[in-house]
C-alpha cells in the first residue's frame, strides 16, 4: 500500500511572490465590494503597499540566502538564489514606479485608461461613461497579476513553471494593452496583435518543452543539464527543443526576428503600460533567459552560437536603422528597446559570471530611463485650435521648443535619452560598459565592435529629440505639458535621481549584482 507523503513547501522563500499574488486577488475583491468612489485610492494603496512589501521581503530573503546558501523550493519548481532575488528586487522597484504613473491623472481628472473598456469606441455609451467620470480600476489587479508572473519567471526551476509564469505575466498585458483612453481602435488593434503573436510564441515554447522532456525525461533545468552530455543519439531533439524555448523567451525581449509586435504594441498601448511593459517584461524575460542558458544548456554554447549571433546582429541592426527613420516618440522608443535587447544579449551569451552581473545592472539602468521617459510622454499633450488640451503629443515635431516652455520636463527627458545613448555619467553608460566588457571577456569581441557602432548610430535619434526640445522654435502653441496629481512627477524624479546615481556611483550596485551572479546548479 502506497502512503501519500505531503510535499514540504518553504513558504517563507515564496514570500515576495505570495505578497503580490494575494494583493492581486484582494484587488479583485476590492472591485466587487468597495464603493466606486473609494475604489481607485484603495487599489493604489494596495498596489504600492504590496510592491513595497514584496521588495522588503526580497531584501529579507537575500540575507537568508547569504547566510544559508541558495535552495530549491517546491521540489525544484522554484529556485531561490542570487540572480532570482536580484531580478525580483529590481522588478518590485520598477513595478512601484510604474504604478505611480499608471494611477496618475491630469488636473482635469483624465487618466490614461478608457472609462469603460467594454464600450464600443466612438459609441454613445463610451461618451456617457466618459462624461460620468467612470474609472477603470481593474488595471491595478491586472498589473499585480502580471508582476506576480514576472517575479516567478526568473526563479523558475523547471520548464513547466517557466511556461506558467510566462502566461501569468502575459495575459494581463494583453488586456491592459487594449485599454487606452484615446485612439481606442489603435489600442485594441495592438492588443489583438500582441495576443495572436504571443500565442504563437507560447506555442513555440510549450512545443520546445515537450521535446526537451522527451530528450531528458524531466522538465527540471538541473536534470536537463545532466542529460545534455549523457544522452546519445537524440541531438536533434535537444537542439530543436532548445531553439523553440529560446524563441518564446526572445519574443518577450523583442529580439529580431521575433520583434514584430513591439512597435505597434508600444504605440497603441496606454503609455503608462508601455513603460511598465518595456522595463519590467524585458527584465523578467532576460533573467529567465540567463537561467535557461547558464543552468540548463551551458554545454550547448557552441551549437547555439550561430543562432544567437544571427539574432543579436539582426536585433542591433533593425533596432538602429528603423529607429532612425521614426517620427513618433513612442515608436522611436520601441525600436530603441529592440536595439537595447541586442546589446544586452551580448552579456547573456558571454557565459561568464561577470555577464550575469552586467545584464542585471544594465536592465536596472534601462528600466529607470524607460519608465521615466514614457512617464514624461504622458504629460506632453496636444492643444487643438481652440486651445483645449487633448491627447498625447507623440510626433517628434510637437516636442520642438519644449526646453523653453517646460525646462524641467525637457531636462529630465534629456537625461533619460542620454542614458539610453550610453553617455558617460549616466547609468546607461555604465550598463553598456559592463555588458561590453563581459562580451570581450567571453570572446565576443566582434559583436562588441558592432554594438559600439550601433550604439553610436542610435545616439542620432536620441540627440535629434534633444535638439528639437532645446534648439528648435515651435510651430505655434500646439503642445502643452499638463499638470497632474503629482504621482508621475514623483516617478520621474526617482528615475532621474537613480539614473544619475548609478552613473556617478555605480560601485555599490555593481558589487551587489556581482554577489548575486551565482545560479543554483
Amino acid at each position: 500500500m502506497n502512503t501519500f507523503v505531503a510535499p514540504e513547501v518553504d513558504w517563507a522563500a515564496l514570500t515576495p511572490v505570495l505578497i503580490l499574488l494575494l494583493a492581486a486577488v484582494a484587488g479583485v475583491l476590492v472591485e466587487a465590494f468597495v464603493p466606486a468612489r473609494s475604489r481607485r485610492v484603495t487599489q493604489l494603496v494596495l498596489g504600492l503597499v504590496a510592491t513595497a512589501g514584496a521588495l522588503v521581503a526580497v531584501v529579507w530573503r537575500w540575507t537568508v540566502v547569504a547566510d544559508t546558501g541558495p535552495r530549491a523550493v517546491m521540489g525544484g519548481s522554484v529556485v531561490e538564489d542570487g540572480p532570482a532575488l536580484a531580478a525580483q528586487g529590481v522588478l518590485m522597484l520598477l513595478g512601484f514606479l510604474a504604478l505611480l504613473v499608471i494611477a496618475d491623472r491630469t488636473e482635469s481628472g483624465e487618466g490614461a485608461f478608457a472609462a469603460q473598456a467594454a464600450a464600443r469606441p466612438g459609441s454613445a455609451d463610451e461618451a456617457d461613461y466618459t462624461r460620468a467620470g467612470v474609472v477603470q480600476t481593474e488595471v491595478f489587479p491586472l498589473t499585480l497579476f502580471s508582476l506576480t508572473g514576472m517575479a516567478v519567471f526568473p526563479a523558475a526551476g523547471d520548464l513547466l513553471t517557466l511556461f506558467v509564469a510566462l502566461e501569468v505575466l502575459s495575459l494581463p498585458l494583453y488586456v491592459l494593452t487594449g485599454l487606452a483612453r484615446r485612439r481606442r481602435l489603435l489600442s485594441q488593434e495592438a492588443s489583438l496583435k500582441y495576443l495572436l503573436l504571443g500565442a504563437f510564441a507560447s506555442a513555440s515554447m510549450i512545443f520546445g518543452v515537450a521535446l526537451l522532456y522527451g530528450f531528458s525525461g524531466s522538465v527540471r533545468l538541473a536534470d536537463l543539464a545532466q542529460a545534455v552530455p549523457a544522452t546519445v543519439g537524440m541531438d536533434w531533439m535537444l537542439l530543436a527543443g532548445t531553439v523553440l524555448v529560446l524563441v518564446g523567451l526572445l519574443f518577450k525581449i523583442a529580439a529580431v526576428p521575433f520583434h514584430a509586435w513591439t512597435p505597434d504594441v508600444y504605440t497603441g498601448a496606454p503609455t503608462p503600460i508601455t513603460g511598465f511593459m518595456a522595463a519590467a517584461t524585458k527584465l523578467a524575460a532576460f533573467a529567465a533567459l540567463l537561467r535557461f542558458l547558464y543552468v540548463a544548456v551551458p554545454g550547448m554554447s557552441w551549437d547555439l552560437s550561430p543562432f544567437l549571433w544571427t539574432v543579436i546582429i539582426l536585433t542591433m541592426l533593425v533596432g538602429t536603422v528603423l529607429g532612425i527613420i521614426q517620427t513618433d516618440v513612442k515608436r522611436m522608443l520601441a525600436y530603441s528597446a529592440i536595439a537595447h535587447a541586442g546589446f544586452v544579449l551580448i552579456g547573456v551569451i558571454a557565459l561568464r559570471q561577470a555577464g550575469i552581473a552586467a545584464v542585471l545592472f544594465y536592465l536596472l539602468a534601462y528600466g529607470l530611463a524607460t519608465i521615466g521617459a514614457f512617464a514624461l510622454v504622458t504629460l506632453v499633450r496636444e492643444r487643438d485650435p481652440a486651445g483645449n488640451v487633448t491627447g498625447e503629443a507623440t510626433h517628434l515635431s510637437q516636442w520642438a521648443g519644449l526646453g523653453r516652455r517646460k525646462p524641467a520636463a525637457a531636462v529630465a527627458m534629456t537625461l533619460f535619452l542620454l542614458s539610453m545613448a550610453g553617455i558617460p555619467l549616466t547609468a546607461g553608460f555604465m550598463g553598456k560598459f559592463a555588458v561590453f566588457t563581459a562580451g570581450v571577456d567571453g570572446g565576443e569581441w566582434i559583436l562588441v565592435v558592432l554594438a559600439v557602432l550601433a550604439s553610436a548610430a542610435t545616439a542620432f535619434f536620441y540627440v535629434r529629440l534633444i535638439v528639437l526640445m532645446f534648439f528648435t522654435e515651435p510651430d505655434g502653441e500646439t503642445t502643452a505639458v499638463v499638470s497632474s496629481e503629482g504621482l508621475t512627477t514623483v516617478a520621474v524624479a526617482v528615475c532621474a535621481v537613480g539614473t544619475l546615481a548609478l552613473g556617478v556611483l555605480p560601485g555599490p550596485v555593481l558589487d551587489l549584482a556581482g554577489q548575486a551572479a551565482v545560479f543554483l546548479p
